[in-house]
């Protein structure tokens, strides 16, 4: 329905009927504008932009506010307007997001008569397989996914689902290869958004990974191993999805790059670029979010079992974090940055137990696994195991199904 856009096309579209000797056919004549929503406006403005009545657009105002919230109306998303060459609309579509547009057509015999509604796109769903590697020119998981013809938002839904188990900062290694199985969704024969990973397989230094999606029969859908324990870890392994290098690492006898004395450093540095998410390593309560001296903008977090974590030198805070909220795991918290006592961007992430800072790359490893599967269920998901097993492309599944079928 919404075309590209960014020109103004018009459209002659004749009437259809049965020729007979003489007949004269006249052409219904319409005009057609496909055109991106510009800076401040809003869907009157839009409207009198292409000459619309004044009746007509309180008309349509008014319709539309009974089903979608004018104000939300954004800049740069694609609009279309049909219209007679008398000015009255036939039919305006504007783009919501990738799953929905807003339709408004004119209806019956009365000029201010329009109808508005919701209308959900018809999207077309592939499940796709792709394997990649890291090596000297795909250096991180990012690379290699685009390196396979994929996008980034690929890429940050696999480092979801294995961020327990692998920190794709610094586990990754050459030589390392992966597979994934993935929903991909279509529109009019245009990539229209990723859905669900149904699998993956990594080989990471040495170790096997496997994680396969599925819902227990009375539970949430999460990701398991092949033989059915839960892949989410009380933490995530790294604040930083992907990228980001360690540049300093716990101790208690640094080196100050500032003060040029020795001090504790009680965390992890992570060089990474202003900006760059920083997302709550496991769910909690937010204790803090404020500046905090030579810390900058920090960010501290209460978590079960007794642990906190901190989270310094951003730039900004995540929308809606504020002492007393409560966060999930994965959560935006904040934004990379050089706040505070610093030499360059960067982020100072530490883990406190118990009332005492230890070392989250060593602490991360005593973590137990997730819980596994119920009994009961382990035969149901044994099935859906299999099945996704064998959706894997290459010869690295040939080593996945052995696993899976020797699985108690």
């Amino acid at each position: 329905c919404l075309a590209a856009c960014g020109q103004v096309v018009s459209e002659t579209a004749p009437v259809q009927a049965v020729r007979r000797a003489n007949d004269i056919i006249l052409p219904l004549d319409v005009d057609v504008v496909d055109a991106l929503v510009p800076q401040n406006a809003t869907l009157a403005s839009i409207l009198h932009s292409h000459q619309v009545s004044n009746r007509n657009v309180a008309a349509i105002v008014e319709q539309v506010d009974a089903v979608f919230d004018v104000r939300q109306i954004k800049a740069q998303h694609q609009y279309r307007l049909t219209q007679t060459l008398d000015g009255l609309p036939r039919q305006f579509e504007y783009h919501i997001d990738s799953d929905r547009f807003l339709s408004v057509k004119h209806a019956g015999f009365n000029p201010d008569t329009f109808l508005a509604e919701i209308v959900p796109y018809v999207k077309e769903r592939a499940v796709l397989a792709m394997r990649g590697d890291i090596d000297e020119t795909r250096t991180s998981l990012v690379a290699a996914i685009n390196d396979s013809g994929e996008q980034v938002q690929l890429a940050m839904s696999m480092a979801d689902v294995l961020g327990g188990e692998i920190d794709f900062n610094n586990d990754l290694r050459r030589g390392d290869r992966f597979q994934v199985v993935f929903e991909k969704f279509f529109r009019e024969d245009q990539f229209a958004g990723y859905g669900d990973v149904l699998a993956a397989a990594f080989d990471n230094n040495g170790r096997r990974i496997r994680a396969f999606l599925y819902t227990p029969p009375d539970g949430k859908p999460g990701y398991y191993d092949e033989n059915g324990n839960s892949l989410k870890r009380l933490f995530l392994r790294s604040p930083l999805r992907f990228e980001p290098r360690i540049t300093s690492r716990f101790s208690r006898n640094r080196m100050h790059p500032i003060l040029g004395e020795r001090r504790a450093h009680l965390g992890v540095d992570y060089g990474a670029p202003t900006g760059t998410p920083v997302i709550a390593v496991a769910n909690g309560v937010v204790l803090s979010a404020a500046m905090s001296g030579a810390s900058g903008r920090m960010v501290r977090l209460r978590h079960s079992g007794g642990y906190e974590t901190y989270y310094l030198h951003l730039s900004s805070f995540g929308k809606g974090i504020r002492k007393g909220v409560r966060v999930d795991q994965g959560q935006l918290v904040g934004r990379v940055g050089a706040t505070g006592l610093v030499t360059g961007p960067h982020l100072d992430y530490r883990l406190k137990k118990n009332g005492v800072f230890v070392n989250p790359l060593v602490e991360h490893r005593k973590m137990p696994p997730g819980d596994p599967i119920p009994k009961q269920h382990l035969a149901d998901f044994k099935v859906a195991r299999d099945r996704m097993a064998r959706l894997f492309p290459d010869e690295l599944v040939l080593s996945i199904e052995g696993t899976v079928d020797d699985a108690p």
